[in-house]
Order: C-alpha cells, then sequence, then structure tokens
C-alpha cells in the first residue's frame, strides 16, 4: 500500500507511449488525479517522455535494458505545486498496476514481481509508522514552541532504539524472504554501509547476482564513496587542522585569497542561490555580520552555480560580506570534503579550523557568540 505524499513533487514510475518491443508495462487508475499530464523521469534527473493522462488514467510502456527507479511527476508537481509524490522500480519483463486514490492511498499489483513488491510495500509502511509518527509529533511539538535543541536533544536520545525496531524488522523478512526480487529494492531504505551488506548477505544466490544486482549494486557503490568522503571530511574539517588555501574571482573578477584573511577569525560559508535552506539562513548571517561587525569575517563560497545566478543571489539578498566564485573544474570542495549545503567552517586567525557546522543549524549563532562574544 503506497501512500500519498503531500508535498512539492509526483514521484512515479514511467508512463510512455507503446512501443512495439515493449518488455516493461505499466497501468495507473487513480481518482482525484486532475494533472493531464505526467512527465517521466528514470531516476530524479534524466527525462524519458512526458505522457498524457485521461481521467487519472494512463499506461506506459518500455524496451528496458535493466531494472531501474522511475519517478513520474505532473508538471505541477515539476514547478512545486505539486502534492502527489509515487515511485517505482521499473523490471524487464513485468507488468504493473496502480490504483486507488492520489489523495491518500494506492496499491501496486501485476506480475510475481509487483505481487511480492506490493509485500515490501507494506512491510516498509508498518516498519516505518513508528518512527515516523515520532518525529511528526516532534515537529507538531516545534511548530508549538518548544525549543528546537530540547526537542533535537530528545530525538538523539530516543531515535537510535526506534530506528533498530525499524531495521530488525526489515530484515526480519528478508530473511523468511530470500527468493523475493523485491527485497532488493529495499536498499533504497539504507545510506549506512554496514546495514546494505547486512541486507546483501540475506539475499539468495538468485536474487544477489540476478538482475535486480544492476539496481541495488549501485547504491551499494554511492554508500561506499559517502562513507569514504566523511571520513576524508572528518580530518581536514576537524579541529586544529589548517585550512587550505585556494584563489578564487571575487565578485568584480578580481583574485581572492583566503589566506589574505590571516589574522582574522573567518567564516567559510559554502552555499549557492539554488539552496533553499542557504537562502533561509541569510537573515540570521546578516544579524550577526552586524552584530560583531570588525570581530570576523565571511567569506562566501558560491558552488554548482552559473555566474549570473550567483551575482543575482547576492545583490537580491544584499549580502554584504566577501564572495567568490566556485567554478566546476575547482578543487575547493574536494579539499574542504563538502558533502552538504550549507557548510560553515569557522577558522581562527592563524588560519586554523575551530569547527565545522553542516547546514542551517542554531549551533553556529551558538558557536559565533562562545568565539567571537569574548
Amino acid at each position: 500500500m503506497k501512500t500519498a505524499i503531500l508535498s512539492a513533487a509526483l514521484m512515479l514510475a514511467s508512463t510512455v507511449a507503446m512501443a512495439q518491443k515493449s518488455n516493461f508495462q505499466l497501468k495507473v487508475d487513480l481518482k482525484n488525479f486532475n494533472s493531464d499530464s505526467v512527465l517521466v523521469y528514470k531516476g530524479r534527473n534524466v527525462k524519458m517522455d512526458t505522457v498524457l493522462v485521461k481521467n487519472g488514467k494512463f499506461t506506459y510502456s518500455a524496451n528496458l535494458g535493466k531494472a531501474a527507479g522511475y519517478v513520474f511527476l505532473s508538471p505541477e508537481a515539476y514547478r512545486g505545486a505539486g502534492q502527489f509524490m509515487f515511485n517505482l522500480p521499473c523490471v524487464p519483463g513485468e507488468k504493473a498496476e496502480v490504483k486507488g486514490d492520489a489523495k491518500t492511498r494506492f496499491d501496486i499489483s501485476g506480475s510475481k514481481f509487483y505481487q511480492q513488491y506490493h509485500e515490501v510495500d507494506v512491510l516498509l509502511e508498518n516498519a516505518n509508522k513508528e518512527l515516523r509518527d515520532y518525529e511528526a509529533s516532534l515537529n507538531q511539538r516545534i511548530k508549538n514552541g518548544e525549543a528546537q535543541q530540547t526537542i533535537m536533544t530528545e530525538y538523539e536520545q530516543k531515535a537510535p532504539a526506534l530506528q533498530k525496531a525499524k531495521d530488525d524488522k526489515i530484515f526480519d523478512f528478508v530473511k523468511q524472504h530470500p527468493d523475493y526480487e523485491a527485497c532488493a529494492t529495499i536498499f533504497e531504505q539504507f545510506d549506512d554501509v554496514s546495514k546494505m551488506e547486512k541486507l546483501q548477505s540475506l539475499l539468495s544466490e538468485n536474487v544477489k547476482n540476478g538482475r535486480m544486482k544492476a539496481f541495488y549494486q549501485p547504491m551499494i557503490d554511492m554508500a561506499k564513496k559517502r562513507a569514504e568522503a566523511e571520513e576524508k571530511a572528518k580530518k581536514v574539517q576537524a579541529a586544529g587542522v589548517e585550512a587550505p588555501d585556494f584563489t578564487l574571482k571575487d565578485i568584480k573578477g578580481n583574485d581572492f585569497k583566503l589566506s589574505s584573511l590571516r589574522g582574522k577569525i573567518v567564516v567559510l560559508d559554502f552555499w549557492g542561490s539554488w539552496c533553499g535552506w542557504c537562502i533561509k539562513g541569510m537573515p540570521k548571517m546578516k544579524e550577526y555580520y552586524e552584530k560583531y561587525k570588525g570581530k570576523f569575517e565571511i567569506l562566501g563560497v558560491d558552488c554548482n552555480d552559473t555566474e549570473a545566478k550567483w551575482k543575482a543571489a547576492v545583490e537580491k539578498h544584499q549580502l554584504p560580506w566577501i564572495h567568490v566564485y566556485n567554478p566546476k573544474d575547482s578543487k575547493v570542495l574536494s579539499d574542504y570534503a563538502v558533502q552538504g549545503f550549507p557548510t560553515k567552517i569557522v577558522i581562527d586567525a592563524n588560519g586554523k579550523i575551530i569547527k565545522t557546522i553542516v547546514g542551517e543549524d542554531p549551533a553556529f549563532y551558538t558557536l559565533l557568540d562562545e568565539v567571537l562574544g569574548k
């Protein structure tokens, strides 16, 4: 049983005009699905097609070379105005059917693989429920005005046990159904390499080395790369490590060298005009820049952006500190092992890292008060 997710995008398996040599077929029949078309994506980035929808119904067929995750979203959802999310692994030689209500719940059925997938889907719905309900209750408490730091402390204490209970339910299911090819889709639930390897070990040899390997192996490979990057980040972002020097172009097109700020406390702010959380944090950043004016400097490092969008964002949000542009061929992100945005690295007057904070975290401002409010 799938649950319609009321948020930004509709993620769905594909629907394309029937191909003569198609080896995968999907039929969708949803109430309260009012869009007249669906955009078809392979993964989240590769657009495959646009499919017409009539009265909530559409079909999709394709000649797949291997199993892959497909995503469907309505044009409205693509623009950020949609309210329905759905994704589906598309497997050669299989037929899937989706029926139900786009605003509430819908079922996935079809050939043998999708019958198994339905069981996996029900498992995950049940396994996730306790943790999901707990997180929802915390969000409500934050909305009601309870201190975010208090909530986070409680979450850090209670969440591990809930996560373990969820994982145990998943692993128990796979132990009971090692021959289910659909169990290979569970890898999407994990980002921890050790959990992925445990899941892999529970699969039968036929599933482990069969057609679904093309679906799950890239997830394991990506998780290993993330783990390596995190290990590197622990070393290069650690307190006391000398911040790697670099030279990038400032907003006027002149070379700007990080080491030119030696003697000042510096905040390296890795951000982008496309990053919602980065932009959301700018008012607070401006407040603190004014609060401790002259006591420190911010060096904004714009990443994964065009120069035009970078300059426009600096102008639009009236960001008064120093800005440099990080081009795609730059090594700066790699040298600092930046994995998410925003990432703020506080550097002392001698060029040594004090602390690295990822995300728009109140802890960053607490740190500035500790360092600059002396």
